[in-house]
Formats: C-alpha cells, structure tokens, sequence
C-alpha cells in the first residue's frame, strides 16, 4: 500500500512447515490451495489494508483449516518477512527497493505496482539455513566455518553472509543464510532446491541442512501438501545422524559420507599439532615426510585361477577337507602374513588396506595353500582400539577379494578374542558370526590348555559350521626330560582329549619358537602315530632361527599343514620363511605345490609395506636363542618390548626377560599365550619396576599392588593351569584382598548375555542405521574400546579409508598430499599454516583443497602437559602411582573411610592394569587425579588422614 488506501496484492505464501510456530520451509505461490481460496485470501487481504490506508510492506496472515479449508485471520506484520524472496522470485519484483520508493514518497503507479501488472509464475522455495544441531533440539552450534561454499546455477539465489575461517559465536542469530530456488512447477523447484542444499559446503559447524533435506525427502512433503503438525508429527525427521538419502551423488547419501572430507582434514590436522597418541606406539623419529604411495602398483597382474582349495573345503565340508589334507601328497603351507607375522613384527598394526591391495594376487599365488591366517587373536581389538577401523569390515572385504584360498582365524577358546571369559553365548554367537562373515578354519586354543575351556571354543566353533582345529598350546621341551611337567605324554594326552571331542585336525602351536628339529620330529613322530587319520598342524616363531628347520623336521615326521610367513614378513619372533620352505621341499615328497616365482611379487610388496611401518619396528637385528630360556611368545616379545619403552624401564630389556622366566615359575610354570602370557610379562614388568623377586612377592603377597591380569589369573578367571595353582602365593594373594576363588570353568557361572537389550541400548545412543549386529558383537567383547572407536570416528570419520603413509605421517606447511575418496572424487591437499596458539589453547591449520582454503581448529594438547606439575608421594598417608600410566578406575571418593591395603583406584599401562592400594587406614582427604588422567610414577594420588 502506498498509504491512500491504494492497494495491491503480491500472491501468497505456503509458510506450514514450521517448528515452535517459526517457519522453516516457505514456498510461494500457495498453489496446494483451491483458486477460489487463493482468490478468497487476496480480497480479504486487500479490504483489510485499504481501510486502514496501509502503507508500504506487510504480509496479512491466515490459518486454513485443512478439513474444511475454512480460513482464519490471525494478524498482520507491518514488515518486511525473511521469506519475502519466494515471493520476489515468482512476481520479478524488488519488494525491498519498492517499499524504499514508497517510504520516499512514491505512489504504487509510479512504483510500477499496477495489480493488471503483476502475476506470479512457477513456484519458489525458500530453506533458513541455521548453526544449530537437530539432534539437540536445534541448539546453536558455534566455533569455525572450516569452508564456506555456495551453490550456484540457473533459478538459485542465495541472501547471507559467511566465509571459510568465519568463527560463530553464540551472541547472535543462528541463519547463516536462505537459499530461494525457482522452477516452472513445484516438483522442479522442490528438486532444485535439494540439489542445492547438497552441492553448497558448510563445513566446521552444524547446520540444519540435513534436517532440511529430511523434510524435503519425506513422502508427504513431496507432495507439497502438509499441515503446521507435520513436523511435530515425524520426530525421526531431526534424527540427521543415520538419515540416508536416495540421491544420484553416492557421497551424499549419508551424513558420513557427506562429511567425510572435513573429517579426513581434521585428522590431518590433528596429527600435525599433537601427534600420534603414545597408545599406538609409534615411533615420532622413524616417521616419514615422504607423502608418495610406496606400495601402489607393485603387484603385477596375474590370472585367477577358477578354484582353489576352499572350493574343496566348500564342496566337500570340513570331514572332507580334513581327508583331503592327510591324502595330499606334498606338505600344504599355511601364510600367517596377514595376521601372527605383523602381530609380531609390527604390533598388529597392519592396516586393512595394505591386506586388500595384496588380496587379489595371493588369492592367485597361494590358490593351493591350506590356509591363510587372516583374523582374530590380537587383530580384533586392536583394529578397533589402536587403527580405528571396523574388524568386522576387514575380514568381509578380505573374503570378498579372496574366494579361493581358506580363511583361518585364532580362536582364544572361552575367551574368543578376548583377554577374559565370557557368557556361553557370546563365544557361540561370535564364532557364528565369524563363520558368515568368512571365517572357514578355527583354530582354538586355551592358554592354559584347560580343556574345559578348550571343548567350549571347539564346540562353538564346529557349532557355527566351521573347520576346527584343536591346539596344543606348546611350551618346555619334549625332547629334554629334565624340563619337568610338559612331556610327550602330556600333549599325547591332550591331543587325545582334543580328538575325543571331534575336531578336524590337530595343531601344535609353538608360540615361542620353542620347538626344535629334535623335538618337532619327537611329538609329530608320536602324535601321528597316535593318530593316523587326524591331519597334523605346526606352527612356531622363528625367534631363535631354527624355525624352518623344525618345520621341515615335522614334515619329515608326518605333519601335513606347517605354519609361514612371507619372506619379508618372515624370521625373528614371527613364522619361518615361506620361500625358504618351498625352495627347500621342491622336487621331493613334501613338495608345496607352490611355485617360488609366482610368490616372489608378494615378497617385494610387503618388503616396501613393511618400510612404510618402520616406527612400529621393535629395533630387533637379528635372532635371539636365549627365548629358550626366557620363553617369551613371538606375538608378545614386540609389545612387551614397546610396554617397557613406556614405563621407562627400556635399559633393563635384558633384566625384563630373565624376570619373565622368573615370573613364569613364580606362576606355575605355565603355558604362555594370551591371555596367560600377559599374567607373566605384567608380573615380569612388575617385578622390575617395584625390584622384586620371588622371595620378596611370596613374603609381601598379600599387600602388594600386583597387576589386575596377575589377581585374576590366581582367582582362577581365566581357568586352571597344568598342575594347579601355585601354593602357597594364591592363597595369600587371595586372602590379602578378601577374594575367593573361582572353581571350575569360569564362563560356565556368567549369565547370557542380553543382546537384544544390547542393541536397543546400542541403537538409542549411535542411531538405528548405525549399528548392526556385529556392532552389538564387538561391544560385548570390549565395550569401552568399542565406545572409544566410535566417538573416535564422529570426530575424525573412517581413517581406515585413508592410506597408510597418509594416515601415518604427519604433514608439515608446505607439504602436498593426494586423497583419492572414490570414483571422481580425487583431492590435492595442501597444508598452508599451522597457526599460532588462542588464548583457548587452539591452533587453526590452514588446507587448500583443490586450489579453496580450509580452515581447522585443533586443540594444542602439548600446552596441557607443558602445565601440568604433578606433586610426588612422600610420607606417611600419601597414595602414590607404583609406575607411569592411566588412571583408569577411583573406587574412593574425598571423605570415604579406607583400610590399609584396600584398592583405591587402579591404574593402567598399556595391557596391564594394577590396582593401587591405600597405604593407610583412615580418611580420604585430598584427591588429586581422575578417571583418563596420565600419571609418572610416585605421582601423588591422594592423602590419607589416619586421624
């Protein structure tokens, strides 16, 4: 209106998508409603305004029943509206310039307002973009806009302000800006418009585009006719986490997809201030600035063949492939490359993708091998716990590459992939799990070799369909009569044990590299004479050198499947050398069948990949035979070598292995292999750091923090060792902390597990479309790692898409890497400035991805150590830390009333956690740590007042 009762009507607006009665969503003209309506509104609107010599912009609004569509006044704003672009769109006219002609005087005619004149044609929508999340009730988001991208194109228009490096604050309006888009009918506009809340970039901060998008995608707002209840009526439409879309752009399908890149650039950044976490132990000086591929099109192409010997194992069942295996004629082989090899070489932390790119031509080269072990053991929880992938993941898309060739796994008996019991049904659904997802030899054992514990794995396993074969956990020396309890008639007993209760083969698992030629040719000799239709297995570490010569030794005496690595993977604590063994058997009756050439590509690439993982490299130069004397496990000789690096005890290496020998007999002597080897290597470490021997434990057993792992073996949690418990050491551990023990098999006493309320629980927290069952599978068997992998991937994504020398390697300024994140989708990164540090203790790293700058902020951790300034335990009612570590569990709280000796709080360092005892009885008075907190040792804990 122009103020003399002149009047006219710009169409209407369809403004019912809102939230609390605030529009969201608003498009124009209101073409849902019926002519005569439309027609009914505009008169109504122009009456009114009129008589009462309206001038300049308003909007009259209206409420339309929708089961009479009977409409109702509720008022009219004298203004200008945020959604007044639909209506600009559709008329072509400036309503702000013609509002600022008519404030200046102007008549409509002279503004070029004549209602012959004005029409409104196509339709226009109009989305609010916001900082704020949908999750939590659309509260404001803030911090840095990482980058700031708009789309573009024929009938889109954008209003707004912000650019990358922008910091939102909390002190102002949440809409960034609106994008307004046009199209001849609604449904054109409506794809327009989800087109452009794809192709536009926000990234740093939450945004409600998802939630938009949700909406826009919903079957009802499709059809452009829905009430001011409709979103209030589909909740699920603020659930943006595990919404997925049906669009043509695959990476846009998923709000993990969609943020992939920003989260791949903060791990980049992240690594570039802080580092790599000391847990995943790799070496800062040994990491590389060479960002090139190392590894990339160093396998040739070789032909697949049609089957291989899963194919018999797949046709003919395990009975069959059992048959198949003793008939053969040569020996069969068994690659532990991918599993036991970089277990003890590299501390398990050989990525996934380094596996695939080799998958296809070991599928064709090692077509005839028995198996290739590929899962389980340590591999499962450090996947999660250390490389941030999904093991579950990684043994599906190995099987996918690998058709040909058996995929064989470690099974920790009742502990399945574990370092404890579990409830029955966990190990039964697991090995089912393992089996559908492509498991096909379970190799299961006990660590005690308590049979108990054994029949459980073994009926798991061969419940689930799988191959099973029983392994004897080897320790001592057959072949020396003088080395006590472990002698031919004990593995003749427990391979009998182990045939009675059906498995396929046997196995002799020589985790230590124990087992010499003399030996070998002694217990396979017995063993298949003994059993003469049972297919025999060996598998050992090369710690001591002898390795291949013990396997061919077993060949000799009649085993079928002996245990290799690949030659660069091959020696010191992991398996004898594949080629070794081929080109030492070729030509005679334990000919492999495999030809040396063909594998000698495989060789190459994993010498290059194992470069790429030098900072995990234990510093080993060659063999070490005195593992004859200390017995340490390959798979555990690396870890415990790094554990020590941690606690500071790296210049008493040599006194920490002849501790393990001292702690193995002050345990029983007992087979060591997880989780038993970690009982011995954490009193080993223990005895070192509190200098102790095996007088001073017995004397003080009953008051010393011993490592949680060496409590819970002495309570019999992890079952009963060869020859019972040490006497009289677990009785006083035992009484001293007011335990009983657990007799019998300890699993047999937890009750099932509740998966279902697993799920439910699982499903509220991560979204439904987020977990699945094996989710629920890996959080029953490390729920705090599983827990601590997700949050991971919220903030940083899936890094096990990155490759290795990227996810590794730290970039410097000036440094210009390559990510390739799919088909198309390729990115040249380029790291500008690692800024200076805020008064919030955050640095922005700078990116130009592809030619755009990208701004992230990152927490400078290396500020918090530089200022934290623990105080020591001195004197009488100080708690101290006995070592460095992580303060994991308070069992106390400031106030609370101790007795000397009780668990205050316990404390872990690496695998091992120890509890820490009250040094006296009486009250908690200062407490000084918490729960995650990093502590040296004799950092004080807390005070005690006897008073």
């Amino acid at each position: 209106g122009d103020g003399t009762g002149n009047v006219v009507h710009l169409y209407e607006r369809d403004c019912s998508v809102q939230r609390r009665h605030q529009k969201v969503i608003e498009m124009a003209p209101a073409w849902s409603l019926p002519d005569e309506l439309r027609a009914e509104l505009h008169k109504y609107a122009l009456d009114l305004t009129s008589r009462a010599n309206y001038k300049n912009a308003g909007t009259v609004e209206f409420l339309i029943e929708s089961a009479t569509m009977k409409p109702y006044f509720i008022e009219v704003n004298p203004r200008i509206q945020v959604e007044h672009t639909v209506t600009e769109e559709v008329t072509g006219i400036d309503i702000v310039k013609a509002q600022l002609r008519i404030a200046a005087g102007a008549t409509l005619e002279e503004a070029g307002l004549i209602q012959e004149n004005i029409s409104a044609r196509g339709v226009a929508i109009q989305s609010r973009v916001t900082t704020e999340n949908p999750e939590k009730d659309f509260a404001p988001d803030t911090g840095t806009i990482s980058v700031y991208r708009h789309s573009a194109g024929c009938g889109i228009r954008m209003d707004g302000i912000g650019y990358s490096g922008m910091t939102v604050t909390p002190y102002y309006d949440s809409m960034l800006c609106k994008y307004t888009v046009r199209g001849s009918t609604f449904t054109e506009a409506l794809n327009r418009m989800k087109r452009t809340l794809q192709e536009c970039r926000i990234r740093g901060v939450k945004t409600n585009i998802p939630f938009i998008l949700n909406v826009m995608t919903h079957p009802e707002f499709e059809t452009g006719i829905v009430t001011t209840s409709f979103i209030d009526d589909h909740p699920e439409l603020k659930m943006v986490s595990s919404s997925t879309w049906n669009f043509a752009a695959s990476d846009q399908s998923t709000q993990k997809k969609v943020g992939s890149t920003e989260r791949s650039l903060r791990y980049f950044a992240n690594i570039a201030v802080n580092g790599h976490p000391d847990e995943l132990g790799a070496d800062p000086t040994k990491l590389s600035n060479n960002h090139k591929d190392p590894t990339k099109n160093l396998l040739p192409h070789i032909e697949i063949p049609d089957s291989g010997t899963r194919q018999i194992l797949l046709e003919q069942g395990p009975a069959g492939y059992a048959k198949f295996v003793r008939e053969n004629k040569g020996v069969m082989l068994t690659d532990t490359t991918w599993r036991d090899a970089h277990q003890s070489l590299l501390a398990t932390r050989v990525r996934t993708s380094d596996l695939l790119r080799a998958a296809p031509y070991t599928n064709a080269a090692l077509s005839n091998a028995f198996s290739l072990e590929m899962w389980g053991g340590a591999t499962f929880d450090v996947a999660m716990r250390f490389l941030n992938e999904c093991p579950w993941e990684r043994l599906e898309q190995l099987r996918e590459a690998v058709p040909n060739v058996p995929f064989q796994m470690l099974l920790r008996g009742a502990n399945a992939v574990g370092y404890t019991n579990y409830p029955d049904n966990v190990v039964y659904k697991f090995c089912e799990q393992a089996k559908t997802s492509g498991v096909d030899i379970f190799r299961v054992f006990d660590s005690l070799n308590y049979i108990d514990n054994l029949k459980l794995g073994v009926d798991a396993a061969g419940s689930a369909g799988g191959f099973v074969e029983g392994a004897m956990s080897y320790t001592g020396d057959v072949a020396d009569p003088t080395k006590g309890k472990y002698n031919l008639e004990y593995y003749l007993d427990l391979a009998s044990k182990l045939v009675d209760m059906g498995v396929h083969s046997l196995a002799i698992k020589d985790m230590a590299g124990l087992l010499t030629p003399r030996a070998s040719k002694m217990l396979v000799s017995a063993l298949r004479e003994e059993h003469p239709d049972v297919p025999i297995h060996v598998h050992t570490h090369d710690t001591a050198g002898s390795g291949v010569a013990s396997m061919i030794a077993a060949a000799e005496a009649g085993a079928d499947v002996v245990d290799s690595a690949i030659d660069s993977m091959s020696g010191l604590t992991s398996q004898p050398s594949l080629g070794a063994l081929v080109a030492n058997m070729a030509g005679t009756e334990f000919d492999t069948g495999i030809n040396a050439s063909t594998i000698s590509p495989l060789n190459t690439y994993w010498e290059n990949v194992r470069q790429v993982y030098a900072p995990f490299e234990s510093g080993q130069l060659s063999g070490s035979s005195d593992v004859y004397q200390h017995e340490i496990p390959g798979g555990q000789y690396t870890n415990l070598l790094f554990q020590s690096r941690q606690l500071g005890l790296t210049e008493k290496w040599p006194e920490i292995k002849m501790k393990y020998a001292e702690a193995n007999i002050i345990l029983g002597d007992i087979p060591k292999v997880t989780p038993s080897s970690k009982v011995v290597g954490d009193l080993a470490q223990f005895m070192v750091a509190q200098n102790l021997d095996a007088t001073s434990i017995l004397d003080q057993a009953e008051t010393l923090a011993f490592p949680q792992s060496v409590v819970q073996y002495l309570r019999g949690e992890i079952g009963i060792p060869p020859g019972g418990f040490p006497e009289p050491l677990r009785t006083k551990v035992l009484k001293g902390r007011g335990l009983e023990p657990v007799e019998g098999r300890p699993g047999a006493f937890l009750k099932d597990y509740d998966f279902e309320a697993a799920e439910t629980k699982l499903k509220a927290t991560y979204g439904e479309s987020a977990i699945s069952s094996k989710d629920v599978l890996s959080h029953a068997l490390y729920p705090d790692v599983f827990i601590d992998w997700k949050a991971f991937e919220v903030v940083y994504g899936e890094v096990g898409n990155l490759p290795t020398h990227l996810f590794l390697n730290p970039m410097k300024e000036g440094d210009e890497i390559e990510l390739f994140e799919g088909v198309g989708r390729s990115y040249l990164i380029k790291m500008i400035s690692k800024g200076e540090v805020k008064d919030d203790g955050t640095r922005v790293v700078v990116f130009e991805v592809n030619g755009e700058r990208w701004f992230m902020p990152v927490t400078d951790h290396s500020l918090e150590a530089a200022g934290a300034q623990r105080e020591k335990a001195s004197g009488p009612g100080t708690v101290g830390s006995p070592m460095p570590g992580v303060i994991v569990k308070m069992n106390v709280k400031v106030g609370d009333v101790v007795k000397e000796g009780e668990a205050v709080a316990s404390l872990s360092a690496m695998k091992m956690e120890s509890n820490i005892p009250a040094t006296a009885t009486g009250k908690i008075t200062r407490i000084l740590v918490n729960i995650g907190d990093k502590v040296e040792g004799d950092d004080l804990i807390m005070e005690i007042s006897s008073e």
